[in-house]
């Protein structure tokens, strides 16, 4: 096994071809999500996985996402998933509270299954930071849901 370069790997080394991908968005703060999950599966598209072989659903928060996402990884249908959520900080405890549980349980499904999920569930300050980072988050975990489930293709 080679040590790869840090950053991102180019175009060239990824190859989406045959792998099924599993997104599922939260609805809460719904233009920006939903812009994420086409920004997603455009790249997804453009990185060779068939249309075919992605599904896509919603969730009503990001606390709802990891049983979503539990439930794909349980069935053994998918070589990858991909979670979309915005969280956006208020004025109560509440962000940290599902900042931090819905990133622990996404977590949680990728080690309870070693199943590569890319997070990409937004924690931000107000809701111009999230859309300066929608889409470049978005294209990031269609790139490493692709890399990764190769990775666990060459390591078993």
């Amino acid at each position: 096994m080679q040590l790869a370069d840090q950053g991102k790997a180019a175009d060239d080394e990824l190859d989406g071809s045959d792998l099924r991908i599993g997104i599922v968005q939260a609805r809460f703060n719904a233009d920006i999500t939903q812009r994420m999950a086409t920004v997603c599966i455009a790249e997804l598209r453009r990185l060779g996985v068939d249309a075919e072989l992605i599904d896509h659903v919603t969730v009503p928060g990001a606390l709802e996402v990891p049983v979503a996402l539990m439930a794909m990884a349980d069935s053994d249908d998918f070589d990858a998933l991909i979670a979309i959520g915005c969280i956006i900080r208020g004025e109560t405890y509440h962000f940290e509270l599902v900042a931090n549980e819905s990133g622990a349980g996404v977590t949680r499904v990728s080690l309870d299954h070693q199943l590569p999920v890319a997070n990409a569930i937004l924690t931000v300050e107000d809701e111009a930071q999230a859309w300066e980072r929608a889409e470049d988050k978005a294209r990031d975990a269609a790139r490493v849901a692709i890399e990764m489930a190769r990775l666990m293709e060459d390591l078993s």
